[in-house]
């Protein structure tokens, strides 16, 4: 008698549920419906801040929320808690982002990194320096590193409109990029928007840092234990002073690019105990002490089978993508329009400060330096990429958005000039948006008309 039922033999029900699952595990996993959702959510708190409805969504994000142990209470705002906690998450996929990218990807060869690293370069300082042209005042001023970061997700995410015709070398080069940048916006955020750090808070997250570096001597592959020293660490990062969102990126960059070591390879634990099992008898196989010790084994082994920096990020993805960074839109779009008096000069050049550094300044950065490295013969193209694949590059860098508001908020304490600053993100952002869509259908059409040979 056959005791394990074919498929076909599942209640429909059963099957339905495996398909939509199945689908939406597929829908998670497109790149580009990422940004689409990043996008509603900053249209949503757009609308909200800008209706009737307006002092509802202040009031939400200054909402008190404590944890305490006995008399011991910390409470924030949800604000807080989202902006300090939760965006610790993204910044840790950034940082493992960038861990695989050194190790196996783009940025582990030094020649086939230095031409994107050349245009992150030149992606963050021509936008720096337009800003500073345009807003020169020291209030005005504290914005210059705005807009010098590119949003990966919302970046990628365009790129993916343009559909499977766009070379893969030029996705490689704007994902190269688009970290780089990242590290380039981390180490502006630890050194020019910490304030006066207090020392002692080192002493913490120095603390957490060996408490992570000693379960990994003891081979512990569960993420869940290193939780409490990676709090450790954001707790030691907070009493700094230091923004406690970099704890992400210090756990990111420490996380192992090889599996924990097994007395055996995982793959043959898997295929010892698969086949032990499927010797056993009736009894045996129904027997759950039996049982217990080889699929803990297995537990461990399947694990084990890919390395903890990528599954990990493959864990985390879905969480950062669909639920932290539309959750930090929703909490810092939402920019009040009639708070803003554009026909102030100070916050007037601030939006157009930002919004012409993402639009002009990012793409002539990226298209400018990557030009003269390879004229100079530094650099060359990598194979695929043309300058038309260079200039959407240095168009979909001028995606801003998350990192970009990020900064603002720390740049700017007076509402007017943040709001400011936000607005010209938003604008700059989506205007940049646009043009590389424009330009990567021209782009894309060029590349499906084959060469005319005389």
């Amino acid at each position: 008698m056959n005791r394990h039922p074919s498929r076909q033999t599942l209640p429909r029900a059963q099957l339905l549920a495996e398909r939509a699952f199945a689908t939406l595990d597929r829908f998670l996993h497109i790149e580009a419906v990422s940004g689409i959702v990043l996008l509603i959510a900053a249209a949503i708190a757009l609308i909200w801040a800008n209706s009737s409805l307006a002092p509802s969504y202040h009031a939400l994000w200054h909402t008190p929320l404590s944890i305490g142990l006995g008399s011991w209470v910390f409470s924030q705002s949800l604000h807080f808690w989202i902006n300090d906690g939760l965006m610790t998450i993204f910044f840790l996929v950034v940082g493992m982002e960038i861990r695989r990218e050194i190790h196996e990807g783009a940025l582990s060869n030094a020649k086939q990194a230095a031409l994107p690293m050349a245009a992150a370069v030149g992606g963050v300082a021509v936008p720096a320096l337009l800003y500073l042209a345009l807003n020169g005042e020291p209030p005005r001023q504290n914005g210059w590193a705005v807009p010098t970061a590119t949003d990966i997700a919302f970046a990628v995410g365009v790129l993916a409109l343009l559909g499977r015709s766009i070379p893969g070398n030029v996705r490689v080069f704007l994902l190269a990029l688009a970290i780089i940048d990242d590290i380039v916006a981390v180490l502006i955020i630890a050194f020019f928007y910490s304030g006066g750090l207090d020392y002692s808070g080192f002493a913490v997250a120095a603390a957490g840092i060996l408490m992570v570096l000693s379960l990994q001597q003891m081979g512990i592959g569960s993420a869940y234990a290193y939780v409490v020293p990676g709090a450790v660490i954001w707790i030691g990062l907070l009493m700094t002073g230091a923004h406690p969102t970099l704890a992400g990126v210090v756990l990111g960059l420490m996380t192992p690019v090889l599996p924990v070591r097994m007395r055996e390879r995982p793959l043959d634990v898997v295929s010892r105990i698969a086949q032990d099992l499927l010797g056993r008898d009736g009894d045996a196989a129904r027997d759950t002490a039996l049982l217990a010790h080889p699929l803990r084994q297995l537990r461990v082994a399947q694990r084990e089978l890919l390395p903890p920096v990528v599954r990990v990020q493959m864990a985390l993805h879905p969480w950062v993508a669909f639920g932290v960074m539309p959750l930090f839109a929703l909490a810092n779009a939402g920019v009040s329009l009639g708070g803003i008096d554009l026909s102030a000069e100070g916050p007037q050049w601030i939006v157009a400060g930002v919004a012409l550094a993402l639009v002009i300044g990012k793409p002539l950065g990226v298209v400018g330096v990557s030009w003269l490295m390879v004229r100079l013969g530094l650099c060359r193209l990598p194979p695929g990429v043309s300058w038309g694949g260079i200039c959407l590059i240095g168009l979909l860098a001028g995606i801003g958005f998350t990192m970009s508001i990020f900064i603002a908020m720390l740049a700017f304490a007076d509402e007017s000039r943040l709001g400011a600053a936000k607005l010209g993100v938003l604008l700059g952002s989506l205007i940049a948006a646009v043009l590389g869509l424009g330009w990567g259908a021209v782009y894309v059409r060029r590349l499906r008309v084959p060469a005319v040979t005389s």
